[in-house]
């Protein structure tokens, strides 16, 4: 969102992995992976405790044209104080020439009338929703009693922070001289959506001073923010900033690999990383949705076992998902007992949890839901079969993050369009994949194991769901063995 008024109301907040690659720290001489610890988040420790602003701290000295000196302006300064520091660390590593901190800011009112309205960007702040850098005359805007109020309100302060690091990173990618006009829209979002994740790691490591985060809920909050805050709807000509499942991406690869990363998100780099996946809604919209009935599930368990066959296939039950298994406990609304290599389904409990959440489109919708939703438990659950096949033990984090790996595995693969539809008709939409990542981030359900256990950071149930949607079996076999 450079610059210019948005054209639909909160689109313009870009937020938010891994490259499948190069993820390895060095030990005493080992390279050791990251994943190797199921309980770390990218490398750092999970942890519980405060997230937002710092206590006891004095406020920053930077100001705002136009600021009431209300809260919002004193948070919104105080984060640009923390994230000007970092940049003024960090880009002497990454990029030619001198840092220059943006040194223009301004406040808004969208609710004020017509007459007190200022100008950002060569354009009245009249009713403007919104917050950006102007590339015009290097400034940062935001509007300071309806969007970020919204946002803190939905998701807490540090979504807040996530807003204006986003729209530095615009600044950032200005200042260096590694975008131009010429530079598609979505590479550009997706790089900002990149160089906040990699502040709010900054954030996570203890180092900012006027803001702290810790790596289960505040994290979650993060991504959750930017699940709500998407492009909805791929047919519109004026989403141009990616799915949910995209800008999650971006924003793990810069809290992952730093500015380094996003540096490498380029056009090439989105299209490989799209590959098959559908970049359309198809039919699959709010109006035409799956119906999660047994019907289109036995159409799934079709699909799982070609893309993903293994010798014994489980047995399926839709009666229940109370199992009372010897070696296993229940999973409502979808059971996998190891002992009699059956999967069972509560298909009313399941059903409810594909309905779209149509009732909260009047906000940011807290978690964004549909048969997809649903479909990923299911598919989970296979995927805990699939390690039994193998030999694998079935209780554990690893278990956990290893059944997302090869539920994002047969994700991806349903958007094969080389696959016979008599290997199963459920197709696979761009929202779709939005479902599930906010589905792990409510819950994690399908990032859990046999007893129905998972790691308490939805960051790495979600990195760990994309890595098999944009890797292979192999790929969820060696991080999380």
């Amino acid at each position: 969102m450079r610059g210019r008024r948005a054209t639909v109301t909160f689109a313009v907040l870009t937020l938010i992995a891994v490259l499948l690659t190069g993820c390895t720290r060095n030990i005493g001489g080992r390279a050791v992976s990251i994943y190797d610890d199921p309980f770390k988040v990218a490398g750092l420790p999970t942890t519980s405790g405060p997230n937002g602003p710092r206590t006891g701290i004095p406020d920053s000295t930077l100001t705002a044209s136009n600021s009431d000196g209300g809260p919002i302006d004193k948070l919104v300064l105080n984060a640009l104080d923390d994230i000007q520091t970092y940049w003024q660390g960090e880009y002497p590593k990454e990029f030619d020439g001198a840092f220059t901190p943006v040194d223009k800011f301004i406040s808004w009112s969208a609710k004020a009338p017509r007459a007190q309205s200022v100008q950002f960007c060569q354009e009245s702040t009249y009713r403007l929703v919104n917050a950006a850098f102007c590339s015009l005359d290097g400034s940062i805007g935001w509007d300071r009693t309806v969007l970020l109020p919204t946002v803190q309100d939905t998701f807490g302060k540090m979504s807040v922070v996530t807003v204006l690091a986003h729209e530095y990173g615009h600044a950032i990618q200005t200042m260096a001289n590694i975008v131009n006009r010429k530079t598609p829209t979505l590479v550009k979002e997706q790089q900002a959506d990149c160089f906040s994740g990699a502040f709010i790691r900054y954030v996570a490591e203890g180092k900012a001073k006027h803001f702290t985060i810790n790596t289960s809920d505040g994290l979650n909050a993060i991504l959750a923010t930017t699940v709500a805050i998407r492009d909805e709807n791929p047919n519109d000509p004026g989403s141009v900033h990616g799915s949910a499942f995209e800008r999650v991406t971006a924003v793990q690869v810069g809290f992952t690999d730093g500015p380094k990363g996003c540096k490498g998100i380029d056009t090439k780099e989105i299209e490989r990383r799209r590959g098959n996946l559908p970049q359309s809604l198809g039919s699959d919209t709010a109006d035409n949705e799956t119906d999660v009935d047994q019907a289109h599930l036995d159409q799934l368990t079709k699909e799982m076992a070609a893309i993903m066959p293994i010798s014994k296939e489980p047995k399926y039950s839709y009666d229940s998902a109370k199992m009372s298994c010897r070696n296993g406990k229940d999973t409502e609304p979808v059971t996998y007992c190891p002992a009699t290599n059956t999967i069972g389904t509560d298909l009313p409990a399941l059903h409810d949890r594909g309905v779209v959440n149509t009732d909260e489109q009047d906000g940011l919708p807290v978690k964004v839901t549909g048969a997809f939703t649903a479909y990923v438990v299911f598919i989970s659950r296979y995927a805990l079969a699939v390690q039994q096949s193998t030999g694998q033990t079935l209780k554990g984090a690893k278990t956990g993050l290893r059944a997302a790996c090869l539920s994002g595995v047969i994700t991806g693969k349903m958007a094969d369009p080389s696959r016979s539809k008599s290997d199963g008709d459920i197709g696979l939409s761009s929202g779709d994949l939005d479902e599930a990542v906010s589905g792990l981030l409510t819950d994690g359900l399908a990032a859990s194991d046999t007893d129905g256990n998972t790691v308490p950071s939805g960051f790495s149930r979600v990195d760990a769901f994309r890595a098999g949607v944009l890797g292979n079996q192999n790929t969820c076999t060696s991080r999380y063995s």
